[in-house]
């Protein structure tokens, strides 16, 4: 059995990972100053983002919930996976083979690393089984559908086999156990023992947003078959089909630049869009839209303001609209603005465009009726509007509606629209909207004061960041495994600093080490990193990450410098490595950094030659102490001038 893998090789994996391209494959990150990337946090749900991360540092850190850590705390933090599988799934990625402490070869026991494998050995398998002769069916299906060979190897289409163990045997034959088949959901037990899952099926593979399948969607295509239209993988330690949207994997990219999502029905409707030229399109898998598959689009979308849009398609019939309307319920938690975009004489995107063309799949997408408007006119439709009892209870069910609107410029329009609708006075709709937003703020305010959304799942605010440094044991225990114990201290953050100016010039002070001393020369960080600081907590970031500036040179040292940090400073050292430094380029940065630095010692010089002067008094003149105290007064002065001379 393989031991653990070489630290060396830990360190240069991490090296040669950029951490934004990690966690930019799940959240969409812009710009939040220099060296610095911002988005919302996958941690907690937030309505604007809190998230940094900084690449050099190879460190990230969410303000709003706390969560910090480096590459590897990411992934098992995101993944829920081991240490060792996190260094080897990047180890992977990069093209580098690890060394272990034994010599042994990368050991492939880990249960989640193996379900993957299975998965994409099937997805391979499938896909190879398209091209043969017992696929007609399926091939005709796809070309009914107007998808051609280059379309279905572009989403990954396969074909499963009708008889019982084609996938088992093969798969069997690559190494995999019946066991681990079965827990990816890939096989089924029933009387006649191990059987494939999907037999006799069109099958679409179901990545997660970094591209690994996690399972699969199969289409029934023989009459002979007695199972669902639709079979998807069960849930399994990889696959929970209330989190995973269909086409996210493609879709990601275009839905980050373009801050829009489309959500279609099906994988087919999928298909149809994104050749249609609408590349934001995702379906989910088997299951409603939900606040899960919100938060997934949300991060990727780095939806945080107003600008965006997300557009659902549903059919024209019962199941559409209802479909519609508990998309509704949840939009509120988009800051996007929500659509609807019913297609013309019920058909899907996938029949549109095969009857219509490309064409027409674009300009469903660009007829779009606000979903406010959409939920209005289906409240409406559950009342005789000419009777005055209709309209009465029409105006009841509608108004909640308009009043959840949360644009104060848009509100008073639909306010409008509402009256026109039911042929009532302005102001008596406006007086039904103003009442249902006081319900609706008396409800919420009644519920317990359960928190914002931008507060942690895991507890308060800002809390400590434990979670793993460099070297990545990731444990999230940190400090504070004696908390049982004793009451756990306060965390102390960035916002609770005072504002005096000794304090704004030790944090920023700290901010310079960390974020740019392996550009400020070894000697100057050497020598400032050991003046004291006045404010006790910024005092103990700064003795805490001293040890390690002697590696500043080596990428991710201040992740490193963090962990030695003591509870409960470590969560405010890293607001410090990942607050946005107030420089406009790196050049300016790191000169600002210096001139801090500079600042710094010269703050230190100066406080000591007021403490000399005042002994100086006190002493007798000329006697060898007062002597002693003069030299040291000229000393001063000259290394004052010199550092005023370099700044």
């Amino acid at each position: 059995m393989a031991g653990r893998i070489r630290q060396a090789d830990v360190e240069e994996v991490k090296a040669r990972t950029n951490i934004a391209d990690i966690i930019g494959e799940r959240v969409a990150l812009k710009s939040a100053g220099v060296g610095s990337l911002k988005g919302l946090c996958p941690f907690h749900d937030e309505r604007s983002p809190s998230f940094n991360v900084r690449p050099q540092a190879g460190f990230y850190h969410c303000f709003g919930c706390g969560e910090s850590g480096d590459v590897y705390s990411f992934l098992r933090n995101m993944d829920h996976v081991t240490f060792t599988e996190a260094v080897e799934r990047l180890a992977g990625r990069i093209g580098f083979s690890l060394h272990y402490e034994d010599g042994g070869a990368a050991p492939e026991t880990n249960s989640r690393a193996r379900l993957y494998k299975a998965n994409a050995a099937a997805a391979a398998f499938f896909t190879a089984q398209l091209r043969m002769p017992d696929a007609e069916a399926g091939r005709k299906f796809l070309g009914e559908r107007g998808f051609d060979a280059a379309a279905a190897a572009h989403f990954g289409v396969g074909f499963a086999p009708k008889g019982w163990d084609g996938m088992l045997g093969a798969l069997v034959a690559e190494g995999f156990t019946r066991e681990e088949l079965s827990t990816a959901g890939l096989v089924s037990t029933g009387q006649r023992g191990v059987y494939d899952r999907f037999r006799g099926r069109l099958v679409w593979p179901i990545r997660d947003v970094t591209g690994q399948v996690i399972g699969f969607g199969a289409r029934r295509l023989f009459d002979d078959d007695k199972g669902p239209k639709y079979l998807n993988t069960p849930e399994t330690p990889i696959y929970h089909k209330a989190r995973v949207l269909y086409g996210l994997d493609l879709a990601k990219r275009d839905i980050s630049r373009q801050q829009k999502v489309v959500i279609v029905e099906g994988y087919t409707d999928v298909m149809a869009c994104h050749l249609a030229g609408v590349t934001t399109a995702v379906a989910t898998c088997g299951t409603a839209f939900g606040s899960d598959h919100i938060s997934a689009l949300r991060r990727v979308m780095g939806d945080d303001t107003a600008a965006g849009e997300v557009i659902f398609t549903f059919d024209p019939d019962a199941a559409g609209q209802k479909a519609a309307l508990r998309a509704f319920a949840d939009e509120k938690r988009f800051a996007a603005q929500t659509y609807v975009a019913v297609p013309p004489s019920g058909l899907d995107p996938c029949d549109l465009r095969l009857q219509r063309g490309d064409g027409a799949v674009r300009a469903l997408m660009d007829a779009k009726s606000p979903m406010f408007e959409f939920a209005i006119d289906q409240a409406l439709q559950r009342f005789d509007l000419s009777t005055v009892e209709g309209r009465a209870g029409a105006l009841t069910a509608a108004a909640p509606i308009v009043a959840e609107i949360r644009d104060p410029a848009i509100r008073p329009g639909y306010t409008r629209v509402l009256a026109r609708k039911l042929g009532l006075e302005l102001s008596e709709v406006r007086a039904a909207v103003t009442q249902a937003a006081r319900r609706g703020a008396a409800a919420a305010g009644g519920a317990g004061g359960a928190g914002s959304q931008g507060a942690s799942p895991r507890g308060n605010a800002g809390g400590t960041a434990g979670g793993g440094g460099a070297g990545g044991t990731g444990n999230g225990v940190g400090g504070g495994a004696h908390a049982a114990a004793s009451a756990p201290l306060a965390p102390v953050t960035l916002a609770s600093l005072p504002r005096d100016g000794d304090t704004r010039l030790e944090r920023e002070a700290l901010m310079a080490y960390l974020q740019f001393g392996h550009a400020m020369g070894e000697e100057l960080l050497a020598r400032v990193i050991e003046v004291p600081f006045l404010h006790p907590a910024l005092d103990a970031v700064r003795a805490g990450i001293a040890p390690a500036t002697v590696n500043a040179a080596r990428h991710g040292w201040a992740a490193a410098a963090i962990d030695g940090v003591r509870e409960p400073y470590r969560s405010l050292a890293a607001e410090l490595l990942t607050e946005p430094f107030p420089a406009s380029d790196e050049a300016r940065a790191v000169a600002s950094a210096i001139s801090i630095a500079t600042r710094v010692l010269t703050r230190a010089l100066d406080r000591e030659k007021a403490a000399l002067r005042g002994t100086s008094q006190r002493l007798p003149e000329g006697s060898d102490q007062w002597r002693e105290v003069q030299l040291r007064l000229r000393d001063i002065e000259l290394e004052s001038r010199a550092l005023t001379a370099a700044d």
